[in-house]
């Protein structure tokens, strides 16, 4: 459908708890068309609705070349030992921090044609699919940051040229 504009730190909108999608319709469809096309660019890992200013629960993901969504997702798994991993975030441009992310996740959710969908995966899948369900229970990976570091965040973030 559309390539969105992306919302930054500060929007309220990325404080949202997505509400879950109730029946697949065309507002729904135009949504996941929305999240492939913002997430189809070199660079983007992942998209979460709230991000291009949705409030229903679905993300886009763009791994390796290869787009795809969920509707609905919850993560069902994660195991081992949370490990610090350098991430961004697109409403968040140009700042890395490292946030304990665990090295294996699944999520389990729907599709359009309302059929069941299964992602798993390790290394960087793992921590999209993490960084994605935080965004849509209204969390920034900011909020994962330890105290001192998430200061250090804050006060790059109200130094950036897009804040």
């Amino acid at each position: 459908m559309a390539v969105r504009e992306i919302r930054l730190f500060g929007d309220p909108v990325l404080r949202t708890v997505c509400t879950p999608v109730e029946r697949i319709d065309d507002g729904v469809r135009a949504m996941v068309a929305d999240l492939c096309d913002t997430v189809d660019f070199d660079g983007r890992a992942g998209l979460a609705s709230t991000q291009i200013g949705y409030t229903q629960r679905a993300f886009s993901l763009n791994i390796d070349g290869e787009v795809s969504y969920v509707i609905n997702p919850q993560l069902v798994e994660l195991s081992g030992d949370p490990e610090p991993t350098g991430e961004g975030c697109l409403s968040v441009p140009d700042l890395w921090f490292p946030v304990l992310r665990h090295p294996r996740a699944v999520v389990r959710g729907i599709d359009l044609d309302g059929a069941d969908v299964e992602i798993a995966g390790e290394g960087l899948l793992a921590q999209a699919l993490q960084h994605e369900c935080d965004h849509l229970d209204g969390k920034l990976y900011l909020s994962r940051l330890d105290r001192e570091v998430r200061g250090e965040a804050m006060r790059q973030v109200r130094g950036a040229a897009w804040f």
